[in-house]
């Protein structure tokens, strides 16, 4: 994919449009306004790839059809949540402790389906 000619579609802004324009030396990046219109750049623009978030690129192959995705994975998005050394070292667990329980609880399984977000893994634990 990184070779001259080659064009790949990425919503402006999003963590792909970092990594790839760190990474691509060779292949052009057409930038779509948001991740959700990654698709439809790519069709607008006759481009050659899209990236994006595979629950957003799922969706779309499933409305438009005619589309295949790639297997695996070019960059994982690792979310993560933090609070400041200067409240003090008792405060310093409560973000992993809050999302080891929202976790264990079934909140977050819970707003996915609920949402109908497919395709997310969900950390048994905070900091997995």
């Amino acid at each position: 994919m990184n070779k001259l000619g080659i064009r790949v579609a990425v919503g402006t802004g999003s963590a792909y449009d970092l990594f790839l324009t760190r990474e691509l030396r060779h292949a052009e990046i057409v930038r779509g306004s948001t991740s959700p219109e990654v698709v439809n750049t790519f069709f607008r623009n006759n481009l050659d790839v899209a990236a994006g978030v595979t629950q957003q690129l799922v969706a779309d192959a499933a409305r438009i059809g005619g589309l295949r995705l790639l297997d695996g994975n070019f960059i994982v998005i690792r979310q993560a949540m933090g609070i400041a050394k200067s409240r003090g070292a008792e405060t310093t667990t409560w973000p992993a402790d809050f999302v080891s329980e929202m976790v264990r609880s079934g909140f977050v399984a819970d707003a996915v389906a609920r949402h109908g977000v497919e395709g997310v893994s969900i950390a048994a634990r905070a900091g997995q």
